[in-house]
């Protein structure tokens, strides 16, 4: 009987550890690549060398275990297992959990359209960008700007393909932008950009080269027939800098709003500053 229950306990702790490392591998596959996921690795390899090390003690002491002593180290082997089977599943949903959140805290910052920051996440950062360049003294410029002729997109091509030059625009604007930028969209088809630390002069440069960016790009469309469309856009960016008489972030984008409303007055596909 101490016998039978020994090998019991032993190949029941095996069968537990397998299932530990079937979670191990749910959670390896949700970490990112780096340093934590190695690890996890390195604790698969663990486990796997505790599962062949129950094995071998069955096979050693299949017929061994004679008293109620002998049943101490099959124990400790089955709740040893059961113990690293809890840390596990703990881990994952643990690990579960955060990108949950973190999915969520995404989504709650993001536009669906655009797939930037949207008004709630840009008016947060808009105050705490401001905030930090009058502390410190440090140049803040904003770009704010819009897509020309946008009504008649929707007019030609209706609201769907409007809809995809918006969010063909966004990515363009992803790639022209620094890393420092911070990109969302402010409303309807207007997209306002922050331009930590530069100046209007910085920001002037950097607002020429996305216009050049999205001027010389196209958005190519098929239709069911595999007929190609191509649509090209221009946009209008006024630019404008955080000077002593600025004395909050509405009043910043304001005056960007004045020099974009300016770029389209003087014909459309230009750079306007902010007086």
């Amino acid at each position: 009987m101490f016998n039978i229950l020994a090998n019991i306990l032993v190949i029941a702790g095996a069968g537990v550890l397998i299932a530990a490392l079937f979670y191990v591998r749910q959670l390896v596959i949700q970490l990112p690549a780096g340093q934590v996921k190695n690890r996890w690795y390195v604790l698969s390899g663990l486990i796997s060398f505790f599962f062949f090390g129950y094995i071998g003690y069955t096979i050693a002491f299949w017929s061994r275990n004679t008293s109620w002593l002998d049943l101490l180290v099959p124990s400790i082997f089955f709740f040893g297992a059961g113990f690293v089977w809890l840390t596990v599943i703990l881990s994952l949903r643990t690990a579960m959990d955060i990108r949950r959140v973190t999915l969520l805290e995404q989504e709650n910052i993001t536009d669906p359209l655009l797939g930037i920051y949207n008004r709630r996440y840009l008016d947060r950062r808009l105050q705490e960008e401001f905030n930090r360049a009058k502390r410190y003294s440090l140049p803040l410029s904003v770009l704010l700007l819009d897509i020309d002729h946008f009504k008649s997109v929707n007019d030609s091509h209706g609201h769907q393909v409007g809809d995809l030059v918006l969010n063909y625009l966004s990515k363009l604007l992803l790639s022209a932008i620094r890393a420092t930028d911070i990109i969302a969209r402010y409303g309807g088809e207007e997209i306002l950009i922050i331009a930590p630390s530069t100046s209007i002069s910085a920001a002037a440069t950097l607002a020429e080269r996305i216009r050049q960016h999205v001027e010389t790009h196209e958005l190519v469309l098929t239709s069911g027939s595999d007929k190609r469309q191509a649509i090209r856009i221009t946009i209008s960016i006024g630019v404008t800098e955080l000077d002593q008489d600025v004395a909050n972030t509405e009043e910043l984008v304001h005056n960007a709003d004045e020099a974009l409303y300016r770029a389209k007055g003087e014909g459309r596909n230009r750079v306007m500053l902010h007086n």
